[in-house]
């Protein structure tokens, strides 16, 4: 290895990712619902984890966002916190999502979906309360 190599890795290493793989006799085993639809969502990296939150005041927005720096997607139920506690907790946590460059998705009523960019979400979910 070059003392060139040796510094471009020093100044912006490049971590391998670990996948999990899916074997022929384990994809065949699949219910057509669980079966992949494009071939990249069968690696799914390793250490992929998902939190789910239920916090009673402001302070715990911290934790959330502690779990999300940690790479890890979370699930936050605002039922129990007051109106404008949960406003700020929303504001809160999408100030930590774009300094993540993540996403925040609304999936119901007071439930948010915050995911940091090195996991993706697929899919939508829409709300038309017209016709309710």
């Amino acid at each position: 290895m070059t003392i060139k190599q040796k510094l471009k890795d020093f100044i912006s290493p490049v971590e391998e990712e670990e996948y999990l793989e899916l074997t022929e006799k384990e994809a065949s085993a699949l219910s057509e619902y669980e079966k992949p639809h494009n071939r990249n969502i069968s690696k799914i990296p390793a250490d992929t984890k998902m939190v789910l939150f239920e916090p009673r005041s402001f302070d715990e927005a911290e934790e959330v966002a502690q779990h999300l720096k940690g790479q890890r997607a979370a699930v936050v139920n605002l039922h129990r916190l007051p109106k404008e506690y949960s406003q700020r907790s929303i504001d809160f946590l999408s100030g930590v999502i774009f300094a993540l460059d993540g996403t925040i998705q609304k999936i119901g009523h007071n439930v948010i979906l915050c995911t940091p960019k090195s996991i993706g979400v697929a899919g939508e979910i829409k709300f038309d309360y017209s016709e309710e």
